[in-house]
């Protein structure tokens, strides 16, 4: 079942100042993106580095099961592609929407980089180290603080896990049935 964007939300421009909104939008994008993974048969998330002058840096979708790369989540794959394009590892300036709460590893990644902003969509119950389960960010450990902001278009980022998985379930009754 296809993901499909709200036709409000389209990248936004360099006057776009609005927080809400501008969240809203690239989480949009992030949903996009978000959608090729699963298509691919990895879980869908997506994830956009964005710039401070509101560009994108970067983008990813999950790439685990094709890359067979345990490391290979969304927000891994973009935060390395926008250190590339920047030329340096330090991201202070940008922002990070992800439609999935970052696991520890992405969360310490996120950490390192020295991101501005991280804003999430869905927090993940079960091991969400954005806020939900760990707290990274905030933690003792944690040598750079950064502002978090969840919840930003989570019904949609919800709705699409939850379709990937039932399909995913179904399928995987329909294969066990065969046999």
């Amino acid at each position: 079942m296809p993901f499909e964007l709200p036709s409000d939300l389209h990248p936004p421009n360099k006057l776009d100042i609005e927080p809400g909104r501008t969240h809203r939008r690239w989480m949009g994008r992030a949903l996009e993106l978000a959608e090729t993974a699963g298509a691919a048969g990895d879980v869908p998330v997506g994830a956009v580095v964005i710039g401070p002058d509101q560009t994108v840096l970067a983008e990813a979708a999950n790439r685990r099961e094709r890359d067979r790369d345990p490391t290979a989540h969304a927000e891994i794959l973009a935060l390395r592609q926008a250190g590339q394009r920047l030329g340096n590892w330090h991201l202070n300036d940008c922002t990070l929407y992800v439609t999935l709460e970052p696991c520890p590893m992405c969360a310490g990644a996120v950490i390192n980089a020295r991101l501005g902003l991280l804003v999430y969509g869905l927090g993940d119950y079960k091991s969400g180290a954005g806020r939900s389960v760990l707290n990274i960010p905030d933690g003792a450990a944690s040598f750079h603080r950064l502002t978090v902001v969840s919840g930003i278009l989570e019904d949609a980022c919800k709705q699409q896990l939850q379709g990937w998985f039932r399909q995913r379930r179904a399928e995987n009754r329909r294969i066990a049935d065969r046999q």
